[in-house]
Formats: C-alpha cells, structure tokens, sequence
C-alpha cells in the first residue's frame, strides 16, 4: 500500500523558513515522480516543485524559485522541501505527491498518491 507521510510546517514571520519533510511507505520514492503542491484558501492547487525521476530533472514554479529547494534522501525515502525567504503569499497547506509516470508538476489532478498535507502560515 502506498502512502505518504508528511511532517514540518507551521507559522512563521516573513523572512522566516521552514522545511517540510515527506516519507514515502510501501513504494520506492526514487522510481516515481516526486514532488510538493499548495493550495491556498479559495485558490486551486497548484505545483510548487516536482521531481521527474526518468532524468532527474527538477522544477520550480516561478513564485519560488530562489527560494526553496526540493531534495531527497534515498536512503531514508524521504523527500524535502527547504522554504527560505518565506512570504504571507505563501501561506497554504502543502502536500507531497507521487506519480508512477510523472504528469508533470502543473497536473496535479493527474498525480496518484497525496499526503495528508502540512499548513504553513507566513504571517507578522
């Protein structure tokens, strides 16, 4: 059964960061497509950053490139999400993902397995 497990969020001042972590159970994290999406109160879901494991390849959306960071530790089948810089805009609750055939980070609907998801809160 495949399942993941997501921890870190939390409130934070702007400027602040915060890094989110997410196991992977049952499945190998390094033979999906990996990667963290956001929603937003009354916004869609959106792709912040994606893994395709077929060439390794990494994305960011625009709004946080610079800013975050996406990284995994196979040993531990565990992938990150490094929030530097953290700004009111990017409050949401965040959720990782995995997709056998990696949709692409901008096709969330298409993606198989969610996290619970984690509220980051960026506010003064």
């Amino acid at each position: 059964q495949v399942q993941l497990v997501e921890s870190g969020g939390g409130s934070v001042q702007p400027g602040g960061s915060l890094r989110l972590s997410c196991t992977g159970l049952g499945f190998t994290l390094d033979y999906y497509g990996i990667g963290w999406f956001r929603q937003a109160p009354g916004k869609e879901r959106e792709g912040v950053s994606c893994i395709n494991s077929s060439d390794g390849r990494i994305t960011y959306a625009d709004s946080v490139k610079g800013r975050f960071t996406l990284s995994k530790d196979n040993a531990k089948n565990t992938l990150y999400l490094q929030m530097d810089s953290l700004k009111p805009e990017d409050t949401a609750v965040y959720y990782c993902a995995a997709d056998p055939s990696y949709s692409g980070c901008d096709q969330w609907a298409l993606w198989d397995y969610w996290g619970q998801g984690a509220q980051v809160t960026v506010s003064s």
